[in-house]
């Protein structure tokens, strides 16, 4: 799911995941509402901006979405309105512009020629553009910025006799990353693209219930058991004769590695690999082949406190933490004008004066993306009276933009795009820095159960999907 307007956004100095997508289909009517809510909440790191809820009740599909948090958005009131239903899926949304309008918070519901249909996407359709200009030639009308829309369009005109075939047309048509639910009135559908690049799964609630979800953190908070990932280029339609799996593309698997990386809950099984054992595996690693003397070791918060954890494990320093996190900093907080930016880091972390104070620290983080706030974060140790401070990352260096579902789409907001490492350390203010290799980084995301390969496209400028940067640069929709 994306919007095309491209560097409208005051950017962050993190990467952000676009979305996530849940759904159930229940053998009997209940209260869908309330599951499908807890399964976003659950995915609620994957998008913090918007949320919705569609379900297919009586033979009709309602839904309820807006701009804000699930709790936010989802009220008491507001679920006690939704009835008992059989059929329900959710979406979490971040967008990719500054823009957090109604019309673009999902699922989208269509009123397409068989009846309706809701759709919930999470990734990125690279062609979405040009598909767009061509139905547009035909005179049909969008009412959003998503490539979302522009994929329900397809379905809509390719569906004759069943939704099942204008899906499988559609899928055929698309280029880029998609895990995607499609509810009907009778079915759920989870079709995923061809090379697996954005996560899915599929659980199970006793002998006739299912869920989908982006990470297997979600099937948790409903008490589903995990049963397997959606294959690559596989369509599962899940309704009353049961499951049915199509086979519509067959090419390598590919999944996105900065899942493992940052993205995923660390509670999260994905591929088979445990996010949180990818993680503590990767800052074993750098201990491994980046050693450095030091006192105590330290993760920033959150996200990279596993690595550090692991680098501690395998060097013999002790782990200590070095910052306290406010955890009341959260989606609304002001964005503070330029020359404030060192005071809103300061806000969101704080040194713990008596761990570092005269210490020789070793920082460990997930990765670097702009480096701004990594400069701010190294400066804050050393005025909490840290001796040495050395940056270990648990990834490569961001040296590319990523097209396939994160906000991240242009060289000029990457530190590591154009500077080597020691270019980069200086401008951070570093006594030494050390990332991961690429391989380092897949043997600690693979497994006995993991055989897939990865989508390393930010560190390395290699796609799985091809990539026309000048088709890219035009991807502006006027609404």
């Amino acid at each position: 799911m994306s919007e095309y307007h491209r560097d409208l956004k005051p950017f962050q100095d993190s990467m952000h995941e676009e979305c996530g997508v849940f759904g159930i289909y229940s053998s009997e009517k209940r209260d869908l509402t309330r599951s499908v809510y807890y399964g976003l909440y659950a995915l609620q790191h994957r998008g913090q901006e918007a949320c919705g809820i569609a379900i297919s009740s009586d033979n009709k599909i309602l839904y309820h979405k807006n701009c804000g948090l699930v709790s936010e958005v989802f009220t008491e009131e507001i679920m006690d309105k939704m009835p008992e239903a059989d059929i329900a899926i959710g979406h979490v949304r971040y967008s990719t512009t500054g823009e957090d309008r109604f019309n673009n918070a999902q699922p989208l519901v269509f009123n397409g020629k068989l009846g309706k249909f809701a759709i919930a996407h999470n990734g990125n359709i690279t062609n979405a553009k040009k598909l767009r200009d061509q139905l547009l030639h035909e005179n049909i009308l969008f009412q959003t910025s998503l490539d979302s829309e522009v994929v329900g369009t397809l379905i809509n005109k390719y569906s004759e006799d069943r939704y099942i075939d204008g899906i499988l047309h559609a899928a055929q048509m698309l280029d880029g990353s998609f895990s995607m639910l499609i509810m009907t009135r009778t079915k759920l559908i989870a079709i995923r693209d061809r090379h697996g690049i954005r996560p899915m799964v599929l659980g199970q609630i006793g002998l006739d219930d299912y869920v989908i979800a982006s990470e297997t953190s979600a099937l948790d908070a409903v008490g589903a058991n995990y049963v397997r990932d959606i294959e690559a280029g596989e369509m599962l339609v899940i309704s009353s004769k049961g499951l049915q799996s199509t086979k519509w593309a067959n090419e390598k698997k590919e999944f996105c590695i900065f899942e493992y990386v940052y993205f995923a809950r660390p509670d999260s099984v994905l591929e088979g690999t445990s996010v949180y054992q990818a993680r503590k595996e990767s800052g074993r690693q750098l201990a491994k082949h980046f050693p450095v003397e030091a006192d105590i070791v330290s993760g920033v918060p959150d996200s990279a406190n596993v690595a550090a954890r692991g680098f501690a494990e395998q060097s013999g320093i002790p782990f200590v933490e070095a910052f306290a996190k406010n955890g009341y900093v959260g989606r609304t907080f002001i964005k503070p004008k330029q020359g404030m930016r060192e005071s809103a880091v300061k806000i969101k972390l704080n040194a713990i004066k008596s761990n570092v104070q005269g210490k020789r620290v070793v920082l460990v983080d997930d990765s670097i993306v702009r480096g701004t706030t990594s400069k701010q974060i190294v400066q804050m140790l050393r005025d909490a009276g840290a001796k040495e401070v050395h940056l270990r990352i648990a990834s490569p260096a961001v040296k590319h933009p990523c097209f396939l579902g994160v906000d991240m789409q242009t060289y000029s907001q990457l530190i590591g795009a154009y500077r080597s490492v020691d270019e980069i350390r200086d401008i951070i203010g570093a006594d030494s820095l050390a990332y991961l290799t690429i391989d380092m980084l897949k043997d600690a995301c693979r497994n006995k159960q993991n055989s897939c390969d990865f989508c390393a496209g930010c560190f390395t400028g290699e796609y799985p999907v091809k990539i026309d940067m000048k088709e890219l640069d035009k991807m502006v929709f006027d609404d």
